[in-house]
């Protein structure tokens, strides 16, 4: 299966002035699958990015120009789409129990619950994703 990266990985890769673009590079060209995916819920997060300036400053996209950048990605011949896979929701109710899944952590656990269900590896510079048990998680350091 796939990566399946977080946004955390997709904005540096897609703005080359981002702190962590070098290093999000170097996954890309040493330490990736031959397939990176995003889902639903990671393209979703690289349009908000790509198009607020409090995070990308006066290089903030447009919406159709944020849109072209994620056809571009998915033009990409490495990378895929992947739909939710059977058993995330199992998943994602077994941890919001056991970590007790609050507030911003919502998206984090479904992520996890994603990979875990679709057998992907998630690759972040986030490290809280440890968290989640059976979960194979690359964390990358900037």
């Amino acid at each position: 299966m796939p990566d399946l990266l977080d946004v955390s990985v997709w904005l540096p890769l897609s703005a080359p002035d981002h702190v962590h673009h070098a290093r999000a590079r170097r996954y890309w060209e040493e330490e990736a699958d031959d397939e990176l995916a995003f889902c639903r819920v990671t393209a979703l997060a690289l349009l908000r990015h790509l198009t607020n300036p409090r995070v990308l400053g006066e290089v903030a996209l447009d919406g159709a120009a944020a849109w072209r950048a994620l056809a571009t990605w998915m033009s990409t011949p490495r990378i895929v789409f992947l739909a939710e896979p059977a058993g995330l929701d199992e998943w994602l109710a077994r941890w919001s129990g056991a970590l007790d899944v609050r507030g911003g952590q919502w998206t984090d656990a479904y992520l996890a619950a994603f990979a875990a269900a679709s057998g992907s590896r998630l690759v972040a510079f986030d490290a809280d994703f440890r968290r989640y048990t059976g979960v194979e998680f690359l964390r990358l350091k900037g």
